[in-house]
């Protein structure tokens, strides 16, 4: 199964706009450089009054479908 790295940062104030109607995809770039254009709603069980920060590991099937979005511990 595919999978990427992604290093996130984002404040409260930063997912705002996802939670205020404005926009419902988060732009992310990958550990290895890739761009990837996840769903905002993936981010909502690691949200918190900071907004969303850690390293996560997005598994997606080979067509490129999301399957799990996972913090790493």
């Amino acid at each position: 199964m595919p999978s990427l790295m992604l290093d996130i940062a984002l404040s409260a104030e930063q997912l705002r706009a996802v939670y205020q109607g404005h926009a419902n995809r988060i732009m992310l770039r990958s550990r290895d450089g890739r761009r990837v254009s996840l769903p905002a709603h993936h981010l909502r069980p690691f949200l918190t009054h900071e907004g969303v920060h850690g390293s996560f590991v997005l598994d997606f099937s080979p067509d490129g479908e999301l399957l799990a979005l996972r913090r790493l511990a």
